[in-house]
């Protein structure tokens, strides 16, 4: 799957925009109810190395748990402070990991962000 890919993908998702905070290299899809208040990010693309990435937020069990059965593929979120790490997974896009799979963990980062917001968010952004 290309950062392309991933990106259209995303932007699917209710309340998601396409933004900039670090560089114009590196896209972040974050997800909001609104502009006045700041995104949270559920998805990131880049290139580390030479080699495409992705990172995504994820549950620290999940996060656990795609890191067990994709060792050396999906890593701790290699550019979050270590206390942030385990709500982060970063994959590798040249891997063994299938599209299907890949949206499975876009999905679930999309949600648990959602999660993360009150329910009066939740429902603004949803009812979009």
């Amino acid at each position: 799957m290309t950062h392309q890919e991933i990106i259209d993908y995303c932007m699917k998702k209710k309340g998601a925009y396409l933004d900039y905070p670090f560089d114009q290299q590196m896209p972040v899809i974050k997800v909001n109810s609104d502009s006045q208040q700041k995104g949270r990010i559920f998805a990131q693309v880049f290139f580390l190395k030479g080699q495409p990435k992705v990172t995504l937020n994820c549950t620290p069990v999940m996060g656990e748990f795609y890191r067990s059965i994709y060792p050396d593929t999906v890593v701790r979120g290699y550019h979050c402070p270590a206390v942030q790490q385990p709500h982060f997974n970063t994959i590798s896009l040249d891997s063994v990991i299938s599209d299907e799979e890949l949206y499975h963990m876009m999905d679930q980062s999309y949600d648990t962000v959602i999660a993360k917001y009150p329910a009066y968010i939740q429902r603004q952004i949803l009812s979009q």
